[in-house]
């Protein structure tokens, strides 16, 4: 069952108001998801990938253009858009369960989300360090914990920022896998932002190559292959290939 929103970016363009200056950040860009897609954005360093999330977030409003889910303009923050961020931000004074159950706590329905809070710790391979403290954790954990925190919430749409870029490559190869995992069993829609191509392609159905700033979307790339994926798969090498001459890093592939 897809219980993902439908996401709709309709010409949309952002810029910064500096002291002397306006910095555009984001210019004319549009695209749909439909419910339970898994899309991937990948441009240079600071091209406004994560202005975009923090836009389908409702953190901020677009200086031009509208963007909507399942028919309605986004027009502030809603717990059934959540991010999941490159640091864990978890409070250090609260147990991985106290961290989890911060969204239904804050909304006064903790006592009828109490299962999902616990399910969510399950989900996630937390179960038995419900009362640890982020300190006790590792990194992976404490990204896992913040993971349970956004499922808590049960996402219509999970954008996620990076979220495993300073994880090392055993932890991060583990949270590709169960990160795809929840996605196939809680089929939100969803949003990643990362800078690794075969990050992408291992774990989203779409990539969207996007420019240096102001970001234009590029190409829009279907990752039509199987899952579960390999590394080695020669029709994630060519679309690797591909991508990395989009973004001008031909010799790289």
């Amino acid at each position: 069952m897809v219980n993902g929103a439908r996401l709709e970016v309709r010409g949309v363009s952002h810029a910064f108001a500096l002291e002397k200056r306006v910095l555009p950040v984001l210019e004319d860009i549009g695209f749909v998801a439909e419910p339970g897609d898994f899309i991937a954005l990948l441009g240079p360093s600071g091209c406004g990938k994560s202005t975009l999330l923090r836009l389908v977030a409702g953190l901020e409003p677009p200086t031009k253009g509208q963007l909507l889910v399942n028919g309605q303009e986004i027009t502030g923050t809603d717990p059934s858009r959540t991010i999941m961020f490159q640091d864990p931000t978890l409070f250090p004074w609260r147990t991985v369960r106290g961290n989890a159950q911060l969204g239904p706590e804050a909304r006064g329905t903790l006592q009828a989300n109490a299962r999902r809070i616990e399910e969510a710790l399950s989900l996630v391979g937390l179960a038995g360090f419900a009362d640890a403290y982020p300190h006790q954790l590792s990194g992976g954990m404490a990204q896992r914990a913040s993971l349970a925190r956004a499922l808590v919430n049960e996402p219509k749409v999970l954008m996620l920022d990076e979220p495993l870029g300073k994880l090392d490559s055993l932890t991060r190869l583990a949270m590709q896998r169960e990160i795809v995992a929840l996605w196939e069993r809680e089929r939100f829609t969803a949003l990643l932002v990362t800078h690794d191509v075969e990050e992408a392609l291992l774990l989203a159905d779409r990539v969207l190559v996007l420019s240096d700033r102001p970001a234009r979307i590029r190409a829009d790339i279907r990752v039509d292959r199987p899952r579960p994926r390999r590394r080695d798969d020669p029709g994630l090498v060519a679309l690797r290939e591909e991508i990395l001459a989009l973004l001008g890093l031909a010799e790289a592939a």
